[in-house]
């Protein structure tokens, strides 16, 4: 079964049970600095969770693709993934437990058909504080799990809150203890992975997380407490990519469609097979990762660079280039793309903004080739002119040229030097300073939820609005945003021109911007089909991340004269008075045909 047909069964199950599909957030939420990225489905919903009204409803489901960064390390097993995608459904205030468990438990086994036999399931045992979870344990019973699948943990296992365990939840998080099901691979002999003992939540591989029931229920108080919800949630998660795996019975999510096209390529590319060498069988796995990770972001218009979101997606570009040069392909940046063009298969959004992703992959893929070739240079000169390699020579190599410590450790290895473990200790000294840096630089970005749009960030997000529409009447309607990024201090916009935009065009984009302010012009919005939108005159770049059903947001009348129309997720001012006054204070060309301004508000 592929993985489309696995998604659509389990939103059309829900959708039998009276859930509406909700349109999936996209994985950059430009209007929100507290989170880089969508990690989770329940991310959009913190505020229904908690007591407010859905406009859809209390039964939900979608199909959210997500990005993780935690798991980037981990990448190179046979389960973990950086980009994947959540299969959810939430009940907010409606049905609870025994609904839940039991729906859950017949769409595996009925809708997919795996055996009840190969599936085992854990349970909360409780703490000093909350109490064991015997409701979800005579529920599983009842659906006919025996006692020897269902397995009691702790906390650390078997509580859900986006700050871990209840002792880690700081005032005002949600969170509550879960039930998660596990599917069990064959003991077969010839796997060495499998230990000779082990339990669901046991590292080996022999058991896979499939899925994860968290009964939303408590809330943090500012004495330390746990109170009640006002409502009971239910808040599921599933991976896809897991359940085709366990579908397939294969320990090794990479065996799947999605990926076995990419790792098809990839032997090509290498003359290499993947699985005749299981040291090598991660460097396939991390390309495969990384490639999807890479397009997904670039497709809503994410660039490489070395700040936030275009750090992160210039290191997974990067980092897969150094895997295929551990395969011992000197791959070019082209080749890059047309291996990860595969995802296009997969992926509708990728598909569309193809050129796009194509010229900025092959051009960050090409960038670190050239840095390769330089750090080799560099290193090879300090090997034959007896330069001392320590820890901090490689640190330094890595910092300017972004030569990967792996990479000098083997070279140095190929001359028959090595690189000892004090040596090592002093390059990750020096790579825990950098990564301090890098965490302080951006504190509070990963606290999460996306109801927490400031004032000032509401403004700045509809100000890009305006700037956008004011770009193509100064400049022409060639401009197309392609990407964009709000702190509390400034908004950043990167739109095509071929130059960068000269003093008297920088006034009038000014001019413009404030005249629409000073105007106090409405700013409302309506819900429609994609299609529709269209038509309706609204701008649409990467509009495809927010799904088929989409909010339009018009500055100015919608149904006479208006300024802006675009398609966007919000949130937004109600007139453009609320801006107060736009201030352009830098420009910078970042790419080819691309142009980077950012702005404050006066």
């Amino acid at each position: 079964m592929s993985t489309e047909e696995i998604r659509e069964k389990y939103l059309n199950f829900f959708k039998k049970n009276d859930h509406a599909e909700i349109t999936p957030s996209p994985l950059v939420i430009d209007s929100d600095p507290t989170t880089l990225f969508t990690s989770s489905g329940m991310q959009q919903l913190v505020p229904y969770l908690k007591g407010e009204k859905h406009p859809k409803g209390k039964r939900l489901a979608d199909s959210q693709p997500s990005l993780r960064l935690q798991d980037l390390e981990e990448v190179g097993d046979n389960r973990h993934t950086t980009f994947f995608e959540m299969l959810g459904n939430w009940s907010l205030g409606d049905y609870f437990k025994e609904e839940q468990l039991k729906w859950i438990w017949k769409f595996y086994t009925e809708e997919l058909g795996i055996s009840s036999e190969r599936l085992h399931v854990s349970v909360f045992e409780g703490d000093g504080e909350v109490p064991k979870d015997t409701e979800s344990f005579e529920i599983w019973k009842k659906i006919g799990v025996p006692e020897n699948h269902i397995h009691f943990y702790d906390a650390k296992k078997n509580w859900w809150s986006r700050a871990g365990i209840p002792q880690e939840m700081p005032p005002g998080e949600i969170g509550g203890p879960d039930s998660e099901i596990f599917y069990e691979f064959e003991d077969i002999a010839h796997r060495p992975e499998f230990g000779s003992f082990c339990h669901p939540n046991c590292d080996c591989g022999k058991f896979l997380e499939i899925g994860n029931s968290v009964f939303m229920q408590y809330q943090k108080t500012d004495d330390g407490k746990l109170i009640d919800l006002p409502q009971k949630n239910v808040d599921f998660g599933g991976g896809l990519e897991r359940v085709s795996a366990a579908l397939l019975n294969n320990p090794d999510i990479f065996a799947i469609d999605i990926f076995s096209g990419v790792i098809g390529k990839i032997e090509k590319e290498t003359g290499r097979l993947y699985g005749s060498d299981i040291s090598k069988d991660v460097s396939y796995r991390v390309i495969a990762d990384h490639l999807r990770a890479a397009v997904n972001l670039l497709a809503e218009g994410v660039i490489p660079g070395n700040k936030l979101h275009g750090y992160v997606l210039r290191r997974l570009v990067r980092r897969a280039m150094f895997h295929f040069h551990l395969l011992g392909s000197g791959i070019s940046g082209s080749a890059v793309s047309h291996i990860a063009e595969e995802y296009r298969k997969y992926y509708p959004n990728v598909d569309k903004n193809w050129q796009f992703i194509d010229e900025n992959l092959t051009a960050e893929a090409t960038r670190f080739e050239a840095a390769l070739k330089r750090g080799l240079a560099k290193l090879t000169r300090a090997v034959s002119e007896g330069v001392e390699i320590d820890g901090k020579f490689a640190f330094d190599l890595y910092q300017t040229e972004g030569f990967p410590l792996e990479l000098s450790m083997e070279i140095l290895k190929q001359n028959g030097m090595n690189f000892t473990r004090d040596e090592k200790n002093s390059f990750e000294e020096e790579f825990e300073k950098h990564k301090s840096a890098s965490r302080s630089a951006s504190a509070g970005m990963f606290k999460g939820g996306l109801a927490e749009a400031s004032e000032i960030t509401t403004k700045l997000h509809t100000a890009t609005h305006v700037l956008h529409a004011a770009l193509r009447q100064v400049l022409g309607e060639h401009v197309g945003q392609k990407g964009s990024h709000i702190t509390n201090e400034r908004l950043r916009f990167d739109f095509s021109n071929q130059q960068k935009l000269s003093d008297k065009e920088i006034g009038q984009i000014e001019d413009l911007i404030n005249l629409k302010i000073a105007e106090d012009l409405p700013v409302t919005f309506s819900v429609m089909s994609l299609p529709d939108a269209i038509a309706s005159g609204a701008m649409h770049f990467f509009a495809e991340k927010y799904g088929q059903e989409v909010k339009v947001y018009t500055v100015g009348d919608p149904k006479g004269i208006w300024f802006s129309k675009e398609v966007c997720g919000g949130p937004h001012v109600t007139h453009t008075g609320e801006i107060g006054g736009v201030k352009i204070i830098k420009q910078e060309k970042i790419g080819s045909g691309i142009i980077r301004l950012y702005a404050t508000i006066k």
